[in-house]
């Protein structure tokens, strides 16, 4: 088992900054790689970015150039750090860790950009 806690959400002005947090516990050495979702109000959970144990990362086409995911394996903690926000950014995010049978994740944390 495998548990994520995600911290960091809040209300931001556009063109603002963000960094989300997710602490790992459990059986944190059966996490083969790490990521972002989010899923806005009527819409479908999407990625937002992926980091494997490696360090290669993933972006979606939408944040890319705007976002930077990390990870800390000494806190078993990886981050999202979001700048230049749009309020269609506005979405819960949630921290999602893969291992070979399971995917996991977190609770999710709010991000809201008011215009």
């Amino acid at each position: 088992q495998v548990q994520l806690v995600e911290s960091g959400g809040g209300l931001v002005q556009a063109g603002g900054s963000l960094r989300l947090s997710c602490a790992a516990s459990g059986n944190i050495f059966s996490i083969r790689a790490m990521g972002w979702y989010r899923q806005a109000v009527g819409k479908q959970r999407e990625l937002v970015a992926t980091i494997s144990n490696g360090g290669s990362t993933n972006y979606a086409d939408s944040v890319k150039g705007r976002f930077t995911i990390s990870r800390d394996n000494a806190k078993n903690t990886m981050y999202l750090r979001m700048n230049s926000l749009r309020p269609e950014d506005t979405a819960v995010y949630y921290c999602n860790a893969e291992t070979l049978l399971h995917n996991y994740w977190g609770q999710g944390t709010q991000v809201t950009v008011s215009s």
